[in-house]
């Protein structure tokens, strides 16, 4: 008995996508955040999107791959990343905002302050 429901739980975790969270970026629906509750540093990294630098780190500007499926799917190269300065943080920290579309667009970004495992759009 307790073998068969074991069996039937694991088959039912197999099938389930993990993808995202559980659902399929066809059909993530990623909550918004209005540009004006964004604390002041990624105000600031939107303005250094625009206006294409100079970027604090070498790595703002980088294809992001979307490998987790977290963002709705692109071709690769449609989005790319930028460093949002954590306060006391010396490294690139864990914030970040990605866009898509082209360079200096920022009609299409997205903000994680927990290093990709979680988006919203900004709005």
């Amino acid at each position: 008995m307790i073998a068969t429901l074991l069996r039937a739980a694991t088959i039912a975790l197999v099938s389930m996508p993990f993808v995202a969270g559980g659902v399929h970026a066809r059909e993530l629906i990623l909550a918004d955040i209005p540009v004006g509750a964004l604390p002041p540093q990624a105000m600031h990294t939107l303005e250094l999107i625009r206006s294409d630098g100079p970027f604090p780190f070498d790595r703002d500007g980088i294809v992001f791959g979307n490998r987790e499926r977290a963002l709705p799917e692109k071709p690769r190269g449609y989005y790319r990343e930028y460093t949002v300065k954590t306060p006391g943080q010396r490294g690139r920290g864990a914030i970040r905002i990605v866009c898509g579309a082209e360079r200096k667009s920022t009609r299409e970004c997205y903000y994680s302050d927990d290093h990709y495992r979680t988006f919203r759009r900004i709005r």
